[in-house]
């Protein structure tokens, strides 16, 4: 069985229990107008006297179902542990799962069925599903946090794209190459991305770095519905690569870096952080990504010695035992507690009300919660929260599959680089 094959099982295999956890109180209707209460505090869609509903917007049955289950696990724990801890506002936070399986209709019409009595949403996996709800999102003005860092999702008070956008890691990754990797000016870099928002944003960043540097890109674009990256490694090895950029899922990735290595293309890679699961590291493809394949991310591994991620790992361990602790455990959670503290500004502002929830999120200047990386900047929304980048390399012993490879940094193209304005 192919690398990629095998891998499309393991990472299938995980479709889900998570859907069961799907409540079924949001159904529809208009959004209540917005209300004070008994308390003095500002209530509106989503929010009642005992009640604040998120709704967690995921992929548990498709391309990224292993990401979705651990980052509505992860925040289904960290809700759980706010609500036993008293809520917010003396409010019971209550989370709406739907599964849109990587699917921009289903994702639509998940949001219309939700959104209506919805505070927040701390999940939304996918840059076309958001890109397509954009200015709906806008006009509801529901705080969103998109598990999707494409430029395209810039522009908007109500959506917040968490850490560096996905050109911004791949200017990141091409610095990293240079300095690190031996690649100078002439040499060629291939770049293998997904058609569409994705791709085409972290193709963005490897055109601006690579005309800076003097390098020659190689592009290969391809569906995310394509897994055999036969076709693509070739043209790579025709072409004399010295380096390959990898914006595309966990499945045609191993293909990618297993096949290549097989014909003898013997170079560096660097990821999206989108391009990489640690369930990969049991496939027949483990020892090509543990050669030279490395993933650009503004977000510290859960491997990481952060007390935050200690914290963590114990409590993920003893709630979900067996299950895998990766990326998406440690994405998922620090939205989850990203919500968790506008949550709380907003009821300090006695403000929860949907406009309530966007300004107290959009007062954080420099939120950090103990994550590593530079602080993020939430006040403006035209632009990146940061411009600072992980590299992170596979490790088959350490949690979550990863371990950090070159501490975050800003380089100097990334610096220099001006951010597409919105659509």
């Amino acid at each position: 069985m192919s690398p990629d094959r095998k891998a499309a099982v393991v990472i299938a295999a995980l479709a889900l229990a998570v859907s069961a956890c799907a409540s079924d109180k949001a159904t529809g209707g208009a959004a209540p107008a917005t209300a004070t209460g008994g308390d003095g505090v500002k209530t509106g869609a989503g929010v009642t006297e005992t009640t604040i509903t998120l709704s967690l917007l995921t992929d548990l049955t498709g391309p990224y179902a292993s990401l979705g289950k651990s980052v509505t696990q992860a925040q289904q724990m960290y809700f759980e542990q706010l609500n036993a801890a008293g809520g917010i506002c003396g409010r019971t936070i209550e989370t709406v799962v739907r599964d849109h399986g990587y699917d921009v209709q289903k994702a639509m019409a998940a949001y219309a069925e939700v959104a209506p009595r919805t505070a927040a949403i701390p999940q939304f996996i996918g840059s076309p599903m958001v890109t397509a709800l954009k200015e709906k999102i806008t006009a509801d003005k529901i705080l969103t946090l998109p598990n999707a860092w494409a430029t395209s999702l810039l522009g908007s008070d109500a959506i917040q794209v968490t850490g560096t956008t996905y050109d911004v890691d791949m200017i990141n990754a091409v610095d990293f190459l240079t300095k690190e990797k031996g690649l100078k000016s002439g040499d060629k870099i291939g770049h293998l991305y997904f058609e569409g928002d994705y791709g085409e944003s972290a193709l963005n960043g490897s055109k601006f770095a690579s005309e800076k540097v003097g390098l020659e890109l190689v592009e290969q674009k391809i569906k995310a519905t394509d897994q055999d990256m036969t076709a693509q490694a070739t043209a790579f090895k025709k072409a004399g690569v010295n380096a390959i950029l990898v914006s595309v899922g966990p499945r045609q990735a191993a293909s990618l870096v297993g096949v290549a290595l097989a014909s003898g293309l013997d170079v560096p890679f660097v990821g999206s952080n989108s391009a990489y699961s640690p369930l990969l590291l049991d496939t027949p493809a483990a020892p090509a990504l543990l050669k030279d394949y490395y993933v650009a991310t503004a977000g510290a591994p859960i491997s990481a010695p952060l007390p935050v991620y200690e914290k963590l790992i114990k409590d993920y361990e003893a709630k979900f035992p067996g299950e895998p602790l990766d990326s998406g455990v440690a994405s998922g959670y620090t939205q989850a507690v990203i919500i968790g503290d506008t949550l709380k500004a907003a009821c300090a502002a006695k403000d929860l009300s949907r406009e309530g929830i966007i300004k107290a999120h959009r007062t954080q200047t420099a939120w950090d919660g103990g994550f590593g990386g530079t602080p993020q900047d939430f006040s403006v929304y035209d632009k990146p929260a940061s411009l600072s980048t992980y590299i992170v390399k596979p490790d088959k012993a350490a949690i979550g599959g990863s371990v950090i490879f070159k501490e975050h940094t800003i380089s100097d193209l990334a610096k220099e680089y001006q951010v597409p304005p919105p659509a």
